[in-house]
């Protein structure tokens, strides 16, 4: 399996960690919120809202949440909420990319340069992890009977996608950011709904520990992603199956 989708694996793997934690819920809000907020209430004319629904619809979010959300997003009394990013480094050296959506982004600094410290990790600046991470288009598909894989991978190399891989009942499907759109467009077309779809950051260069320096590091992880104002974390952390079912 290529780096990319075991990443992606993890990834999916520790969402559907997340959202027992009931924290999954609170993320998509905020996403269809800017998304609505910025691009207009009607999905057909707002890709990131459309995709914003999608990705909801994919977690089981029930439709009256993602109906209020777009209705509150679009009111006058709505969460002015602000995209921002923050890099550093745990222990051991494993970088650390965070995405945040606030509206207060002074209350967000400070709560993760706070988890950052407690952990004994260290915001960078801005720009400092870019040789590491390569931020490409990923979709994960849940394989049924509807879909002729084979068939389904021609489509998607045909649409643009880098690479379609199989594990664990699901698709993973990559693609350069340029090609992002049109994958997505694609599977509207073959009446195939992504669990989820996002543009992720790949590490190019892992980090491999043990399984008590893994903890530590994933303490940091897991503050982060505790934390209201985070969407996204990613790192270059080389998990292993034994340390997966550690999560």
């Amino acid at each position: 399996m290529s780096g990319h989708s075991k990443w992606s694996t993890i990834k999916r793997k520790k969402g559907a960690a997340d959202a027992k934690r009931g924290k999954l819920f609170t993320k998509l809000i905020k996403e269809i919120s800017i998304a609505a907020r910025e691009g207009g209430d009607e999905p057909d004319a707002n890709p990131r809202l459309r995709l914003a629904i999608a990705n909801a619809k994919g977690n089981n979010m029930p439709k009256d949440n993602i109906e209020r959300a777009i209705k509150k997003a679009t009111g006058s009394d709505a969460n002015q909420y602000h995209e921002t990013s923050y890099e550093g480094y745990a222990t051991h050296g494993v970088a650390v990319f965070v995405e945040c959506l606030t509206d207060n982004t002074n209350r967000t600094v400070s709560s993760v340069r706070s988890a950052f410290t407690k952990h004994g990790g260290s915001l960078g600046t801005n720009g400092s992890l870019e040789f590491i991470f390569n931020r490409i288009g990923v979709f994960q598909i849940k394989l049924d009977e509807g879909i002729d894989e084979d068939e389904f991978t021609l489509e998607m190399i045909d649409a643009g996608a880098e690479d379609v891989t199989s594990e664990d009942g699901y698709l993973t499907v990559t693609c350069n950011i340029s090609d992002f759109g049109g994958i997505h467009k694609k599977l509207e077309e073959l009446g195939v709904e992504a669990e989820n779809a996002e543009l992720q950051r790949i590490p190019n260069t892992l980090v491999t520990l043990d399984d008590d320096s893994f903890g530590k590091v994933m303490k940091l992880i897991d503050a982060l992603e505790d934390n209201d104002d985070v969407q996204k974390v990613f790192h270059n952390l080389d998990i292993t199956d034994a340390q997966m079912e550690l999560i």
